[in-house]
């Protein structure tokens, strides 16, 4: 008997599951038509709107500037970076909750590499040039949802735009008082914060699918000038780029050429980012163009492929890595430091810019025969 009730039961199950008609999915995206809608009597804003006066002032207004990172803001520059006294680059500022704000941008990179950790950069086209701007989002998997080439819409008003080592990002206050870390001192105070995931997804509506980001095809002579303006420098913060005929060079200062060490024990390694003993910092390699003008690659010592040699590079050094010619698609960023608040003979440099791959496909990188560089992780043998 209960063999055949169980045999009845599946057949008005499956009696019932035909007679039903299932409802349309409903979408996840909001179209075009429907932006004014969501954004009724607020104002949108466009990127650089939001990364200048009034929302981006240079003090900031969150709290007391005194209590801002102590490498916030030097002193004692003179002559063409005397400017730099008033400058600020660890700062925050509040958006006014006074009315609606809005931004919406196409996202230009992901986490799966682990360059973008627990962030993303949009892009806006705004007559017919492109403005970006970073945010910062405590998710640590931000790209499963928000893939690159979706377009989204952001309620900003109640959150921050600030800037961390001069670089503008979307963000919340978050204050560090860990006196334990390295470098305490300077690492004490007020600066940009992660928002958090759960207020973010709130806040934030998708525009459309995803569409291919659009990119800046530019020569290293198109960014890095000789006596670099640290303010202007915001405005081209975070946009994709595609720098041409370039090569990397084995060094990772100008002058100082990579070894062939453990990259986890040598932080002068000749891979991608070898360690930085956790301390976190950006890894940088040099990459120039034919007529020696250089900027660096930038990447955490975190990423899946920080532990690869560079194109060309293997166990026996870098000979051959001026072999392989190209260019290198990634996010343009401009990382100003102070480091500390006392008289200071640390000026704008060519190499405080850089370029931030996404992944090795963006490096497209071959030899004079068209062939690809292969990629070598760290301890494989070349014979």
């Amino acid at each position: 008997m209960k063999t055949i009730q169980s045999i009845s039961l599946l057949v008005m199950a499956a009696t019932l599951l035909i007679g039903c008609t299932a409802d349309e999915p409903k979408r996840s995206y909001a179209e075009e038509s429907e932006i004014n809608c969501i954004i009724g009597d607020g104002t949108l804003l466009t990127l650089n709107e939001l990364k200048q006066a009034p929302y981006m002032t240079e003090k900031g207004n969150y709290v007391d500037p005194a209590l801002y990172r102590l490498r916030t803001n030097a002193t004692g520059h003179t002559g063409a970076y005397a400017y730099l006294d008033t400058v600020f680059v660890f700062a925050l500022d509040t958006i006014p909750t006074d009315k609606p704000l809005y931004i919406r941008g196409r996202i230009t990179t992901d986490d799966i590499g682990g360059n973008f950790y627990k962030s993303l950069c949009i892009q806006q086209i705004v007559n017919g040039k492109q403005q970006a701007l970073r945010i910062s989002v405590d998710a640590g998997s931000v790209g499963g949802m928000y893939q690159i080439g979706q377009e989204i819409l952001i309620r900003v008003d109640g959150l921050a735009i600030g800037r961390y080592a001069n670089q503008p990002q979307l963000c919340v206050p978050s204050y560090n008082n860990n006196t334990y870390a390295t470098n305490y001192k300077q690492k004490t105070g007020w600066a940009p914060g992660r928002i958090p995931f759960s207020e973010f997804k709130r806040r934030t509506s998708l525009i459309g699918l995803p569409q291919t980001p659009y990119c800046d095809t530019i020569l290293i002579s198109d960014v890095v000038t000789a006596t670099p303006n640290i303010i202007d420098a915001r405005l081209k913060d975070g946009c994709l780029v595609c720098v041409k005929d370039v090569h990397y060079t084995g060094k990772y200062t100008d002058k100082d050429s990579c070894t062939t060490g453990n990259p986890a024990s040598d932080g002068n390694a000749n891979v991608f980012a070898p360690t930085t003993n956790n301390i976190g910092y950006p890894q940088s390699r040099v990459i120039a163009d034919d007529n020696n003008k250089e900027i660096m690659v930038s990447n955490s010592e975190y990423a899946k492929f920080a532990r690869f040699y560079l194109p060309g590079a293997d166990n026996t050094g870098v000979s051959n890595c001026s072999k392989y010619k190209g260019n290198v698609v990634g996010i343009l960023g401009y990382y100003y430091d102070n480091n500390y608040n006392t008289k200071s003979t640390y000026n704008p440099a060519w190499d405080d810019w850089s370029i931030t791959i996404r992944s090795l496909d963006d490096l497209q990188l071959t030899d004079s025969k068209g062939n690809l560089w292969p990629r070598l992780e760290y301890g494989t043998i070349t014979l």
